[in-house]
């Protein structure tokens, strides 16, 4: 298990929302933090501790008013930290070399692939020709239906018809790098995390998988080492005092680095 840091920004601030909340409609979501810092602050500081394979998320979709004030952040926080951050918002095939250029280690991609509540594989397949894919993540984010996980698309607004399970991540895993798996009905919350999701997401095998939603406690972020089988990485967002929660950043990183090492000893 690694730790994860993120970046994500809407209406051109940093910020920490509650995922369920977000509407394309008036830029809308409801807000845990927001920051008077820019992106090359927290970029420089995850840089500063030695932390790669983080996200930038761009919120706002890309005909927003904010879409280039979101870019603009996102430009700062590349600039500041070249290959140790991937990006993803807005992305597709015609963008994402430009992303790439910037500094971003990976391109990450949801509606471009999963696009009109399916998957497009002519799209994905455009993506992995762009890119390449070394340097393409696939977002997986997901919502629970019916006693299912399916991947959520549009800011995690609209229900594919893909359900989230190992075939799928098999399946997928050849054409892309990693995935990042945010499990929007808790994204934000801090109550606790998705715990059939991450028991799932513990039992794949393939490529790198970062989980992001709900980790609001120390005692969530061993329920993510234990469901995940300590293979599934980890972001924690709201909670930390980085972002105005009571989660010790400094403790967290000590933490998950010290169960990485003993687990490599292993």
């Amino acid at each position: 298990m690694e730790f994860r840091p993120c970046i994500d920004i809407h209406n051109g601030k940093i910020k920490q929302i509650i995922g369920g909340s977000l509407r394309d409609e008036k830029n809308q979501a409801a807000e845990n933090f927001v920051s008077d810092q820019d992106g090359a602050f927290f970029a420089e500081f995850y840089k500063k501790d030695g932390l790669k394979g983080g996200h930038i998320i761009l919120l706002n979709p890309a005909g927003s008013e904010y879409y280039e004030a979101d870019r603009r952040q996102a430009a700062l926080a590349l600039s500041a930290y070249p290959g140790g951050l991937m990006l993803g918002g807005g992305v597709n095939a015609e963008n994402a070399k430009g992303f790439l250029d910037q500094g971003a280690s990976h391109v990450i991609v949801t509606s471009y692939v999963f696009k009109d509540g399916r998957l497009n594989e002519k799209n994905l397949e455009r993506m992995v020709k762009a890119v390449g894919k070394k340097r393409l993540a696939l977002d997986l984010s997901c919502r629970a239906r019916e006693g299912a996980y399916y991947i959520v698309t549009d800011r995690w607004q609209k229900f594919t018809d893909l359900r989230l399970d190992i075939r799928t991540l098999e399946e997928l895993s050849g054409c892309c790098d990693e995935f990042l798996i945010h499990a929007a009905d808790v994204e934000g919350k801090r109550g606790g995390v998705e715990k059939p999701l991450l028991r799932m997401l513990g039992e794949f095998r393939g490529i790198p998988v970062t989980y992001a939603g709900g980790v609001g406690s120390f005692a969530d972020l061993e329920e993510v080492k234990r469901l995940g089988q300590n293979r599934v990485n980890v972001t924690v967002g709201s909670a930390l005092d980085l972002f105005g929660g009571n989660m010790s950043y400094r403790q967290v990183l000590r933490m998950v680095r010290q169960e990485k090492d003993k687990s490599e000893r292993e």
